[in-house]
């Protein structure tokens, strides 16, 4: 849901600011100022939506995290996507509440305030939430491969994924690094999406995954009796 709630408020404000892109924050003050005084409704949709999004990615974050508590993983993993998951919502919602201040003509008028508001909107939404995100897929993905909750591939891709988010922080000194960011942001909502379905609700469900191991190290008693058969 949150990925659907993040998707529309692109299409919502690419819609209300007549196809123009937001304004990058490092372009010159007096173009970004300008930008948000000519499409006040755009910025201000594109906020409260970036707002509500936050919500369902830490009601996910708390779901999975109590998810694996129930399948008996006790690793760091776990809190280490809960943490993850509540950061990157915490983050989105100030990169929401921020960019609805840019909505606001009051905070226009002054160039320079503009121009900082709209680094912070970028840096919270961006690298923060990009960041808490990594976090949140890395301690799903890799206590995922060691028990072979799920497919392989999918975990390692999990794993590529967190890194190269955990690693979008670069881009605050290395701006050409920023590509990153899309990466981390829409591969990690996917990659999350696709968990959410195939991650096993309980232990009865993750024993009946074929080559799966128990929490202990142990395998599963369908992987053991498989193991009798052969």
């Amino acid at each position: 849901m949150s990925l659907g709630i993040f998707r529309l408020s692109l299409i919502l404000a690419g819609v209300l600011s007549g196809g123009r892109t937001f304004v990058s924050p490092f372009a010159p003050a007096a173009d970004v100022a300008q930008f948000y005084r000519d499409n006040v409704a755009a910025a201000r949709v594109q906020g409260l939506l970036l707002f509500g999004s936050a919500v369902p990615l830490g009601i996910f974050a708390a779901t999975v995290y109590a998810r694996q508590l129930r399948l008996g993983i006790k690793v760091p993993g776990p809190a280490i996507g809960y943490f993850g998951g509540i950061t990157a919502a915490i983050f989105l919602m100030f990169s929401g509440l921020l960019t609805w201040l840019l909505s606001r003509p009051e905070i226009t008028t002054d160039i320079t305030l503009t121009q900082a508001l709209a680094f912070l909107a970028f840096a919270t939404g961006g690298v923060g939430f990009v960041v808490g995100l990594g976090l949140l897929v890395a301690g799903l993905a890799v206590p995922a491969l060691i028990l072979k909750f799920v497919p392989r591939w999918l975990a390692w891709a999990g794993l590529v994924v967190a890194a190269l988010s955990e690693l979008s922080f670069l881009s605050l000194g290395l701006e050409p690094l920023q590509f990153l960011l899309p990466i981390g942001r829409f591969a990690g909502m996917l990659w999350l999406v696709a968990i959410g379905f195939l991650l096993p609700v309980n232990r009865a469900a993750a024993n009946r995954i074929p080559g799966s191991v128990d929490p202990g190290g142990a395998p599963t008693r369908t992987a053991a009796a498989r193991r009798t058969q052969s």
